[in-house]
């Protein structure tokens, strides 16, 4: 519908005798006050004193007739109107239409030519207003559907158009983005080996972090971690082992317990069916393993260049861990690596799921893998003052990580490896794999802000998570949970906090996770998605550990103490993850029936 605020209105009073069709009008002082104007559509002199006009809201709507004295004042806009532009709009009966969702109703004060139209979507049994503007907390912009029809009986009595437009009907899909699902999960955390210790310990509010032991650590002023409490090593085949740095041990271990969830053959993709060439890998990194380096260099200080490892550069490199999934299973379509700060993970889902909505590859394992708790990155850590200075044993918090909580003072570093399973949605339905959720989309942005401190106003973290809305298909008020970034700093928190009210309100229950596993770097972002789908899958919200007192500037509905039931009123859950240098990116996961 037309906003003619284009229209300017000057008024002036004349006699009925000089209108001609065109004229905008109003009958009295006291519409020109109200802004309640009409568009003459035709004149018609009806006798000697009389004159017939025909009026027309200037936004549409029908005609109403008028017999006026010729001398009769009224008061015209001084602006020409194109009488042919003006829609003849008959206003919808809504106690007439049946409501389904997806249908809108809008209301639009035809009378007033700078009027903006009303706008209602039906969404999860209710209707709500403005999907597409800003986040509305009042009650009144959420009714049903007895006050909709309420609303609209008003409102067509005060002048106002009202329209039922109905959802479009299903159509026959044409060739464009496929749809892709998660069908296997696979995780190797500070709580344990598998996703079934990830998810029983978050879900009771255990905490992974623990002491580091060992003489390098000893002077550090920072000596707790969220460490994997396993050697990875006794988990694999000694000859592959040694060869893999850390991060790619902790991201074959979960890439082989994704891929046997998906119903697939632990041996390879030829095993399971599978074209290699239409399989990929797309694994977050920031450093993978940056003790591999720090080795092979103090023993070049120390015995010289003959006892430097000739593994030591490929083991190295932040792409180790991807092509040591693709060679643990046989994968040739391609093995990409993500590095973006602590969003990698992410990152490396996201582009993941467009490679398989274009038709790139069928399937891929994605997201992140790192081991970085060493003492050269501790130390570093502790030098900027970004590592919590609490300790195990305090009294007022389960953790030393403290998400969102009034004493929160920085990040626990932690490692490990999360990994999903994606597939295109045919490929998956044709072998009769269980789908864990959908995977509906992504959402990138930049701060611009600094090298390592977040953008306090939370704008560019806003970006992203409108976008990966947007991208999902989907309107804020589909958002039934959010999976936090939460580091447990100070200003990290709180921009995060600004941005999930700001573009999704108070409403939508968040939790975060650090409390439980400290911060894991690259491989954050993945396994934080495996704990998303989970709580699509089991309809369960994981506890904050550590959010004993929320900061009163977090206005937000954290998740503590106890697991809590996923909100029915919705499908979208979000998982955040934000780096340093200004990353942003969030994956939005869509709950399937």
């Amino acid at each position: 519908m037309r906003n003619s605020s284009d229209i300017p209105v000057q008024p002036h009073v004349v006699s009925v005798a000089e209108v001609i069709p065109g004229d905008l009008l109003a009958l009295s002082e006291e519409d020109v006050t109200a802004d309640k104007w009409y568009v003459v559509m035709h004149t018609l002199p009806e006798t000697p004193e009389t004159i017939r006009v025909t009026l027309r809201p200037p936004l549409g709507g029908i005609d109403r007739d008028e017999l006026f004295e010729r001398g009769h004042r009224v008061t015209v806009a001084c602006r020409r109107v194109d009488v042919g532009g003006i829609p003849h709009l008959v206003p919808a009966d809504l106690d007439a239409v049946e409501f389904r969702e997806g249908d809108r109703v809008t209301l639009l004060r035809a009378v007033d030519p700078r009027a903006v139209e009303e706008s209602y979507t039906r969404r999860w049994g209710h209707w709500h207003r403005d999907l597409e503007g800003p986040v509305q907390e009042h009650v009144e912009e959420r009714v049903d559907d007895a006050e909709l029809r309420r609303l609209g009986a008003q409102a067509a009595g005060e002048g106002y158009v009202v329209r039922h437009h109905p959802r479009p009907g299903s159509t026959a899909r044409v060739a464009g983005p496929r749809r892709v699902v998660v069908t296997g999960l696979g995780a190797i955390t500070p709580l344990g080996v598998g996703v079934g210790e990830l998810w029983q310990g978050l879900v009771e509010g255990r905490c992974g972090i623990r002491e580091l032991e060992g003489e390098e650590f000893a002077e550090l002023p920072v000596r707790v971690a969220g460490s994997v409490p396993v050697d990875p090593v006794g988990l694999l085949p000694r000859p592959q082992a040694r060869r893999m740095n850390r991060a790619a041990q902790f991201a074959v271990l979960a890439a082989r317990e994704a891929w046997q969830d998906a119903g697939f053959d632990v041996a390879g993709t030829a095993e399971s069916g599978l074209d290699p060439e239409r399989v990929g890998v797309s694994v977050g990194a920031i450093l993978g393993d940056a003790s591999v380096l720090v080795g092979g260099d103090r023993k070049l200080r120390d015995k010289g260049p003959r006892a430097v490892s000739p593994l030591t550069t490929p083991m190295t490199v932040p792409s180790q861990a991807a092509s040591q999934v693709s060679l643990a299973l046989r994968i040739t379509g391609e093995a990409r690596t993500v590095t973006s700060a602590c969003a990698s993970g992410t990152e490396a889902i996201g582009q993941a799921i467009d490679r398989i909505r274009y038709g790139h590859v069928d399937v891929a394992l994605a997201g992140g893998a790192e081991a970085v708790v060493t003492p050269a990155i501790m130390a570093s850590f502790a030098a900027m003052r970004a590592l919590s200075t609490h300790g195990l044993d305090s009294r007022d918090s389960a953790s030393p990580s403290r998400p969102f909580a009034e004493d929160r003072d920085g990040f626990v570093n932690g490692e490990g490896a999360g990994l999903l399973v994606l597939e295109a949605e045919e490929h998956a339905r044709a072998r009769g794999a269980r789908i864990y959720c959908e995977a509906a989309g992504w959402g990138l942005s930049a701060d611009a802000h600094h090298m390592a401190a977040p953008d306090p106003s939370g704008r560019g973290v806003a970006l992203a998570l409108r976008r990966a809305v947007k991208d999902a298909g989907a309107h804020v008020v589909d958002v039934v949970h959010v999976n936090a970034h939460a580091t447990a700093t100070v200003d990290g928190d709180l921009a995060e906090a600004s941005a999930v009210h700001a573009v999704l309100g108070r409403g939508v229950p968040v939790t975060a996770l650090k409390g439980h596993l400290g911060h894991l770097q690259g491989a954050a972002g993945g396994v934080e998605a495996v704990a998303t789908v989970l709580t699509l899958h089991h309809g369960l919200i994981p506890p904050t550990l550590g959010c004993e007192h929320q900061d009163d500037a977090v206005d937000l509905d954290v998740v503590t103490r106890t697991a809590r039931p996923l909100p029915t009123s919705g499908d979208l859950a979000l998982s955040n993850s934000f780096g340093f240098g200004g990353h942003n990116a969030v994956l939005a996961l869509r709950r399937v029936g």
